[in-house]
């Protein structure tokens, strides 16, 4: 399987809240170029207690900011 790949939606997430890409970095101690960086998906993980922080203060779930992506050769 080639292709496969997880989109993150963090930024979608954080203009439905209305909410502030510096409030939610302060909020779960990390800095804002590196949540941008995870806004972007240029990152290759995430901790599940940085998930669990963004999950608390956006009051979502992670398969709201997290989405699996397949390449269409592979459907």
């Amino acid at each position: 399987m080639t292709g496969v790949g997880i989109k993150v939606n963090l930024a979608v997430m954080l203009a439905r809240r209305n909410v502030k890409s510096k409030d939610l970095a302060e909020y779960i101690g990390i800095t804002e170029a590196n949540l941008s960086l995870l806004k972007g998906g240029k990152v290759k993980g995430i901790r599940f207690d940085t998930l669990d922080a963004i999950c608390r203060f956006l009051e979502c779930q992670p398969g709201d900011i997290l989405e699996h992506e397949a390449d269409a050769a592979d459907v």
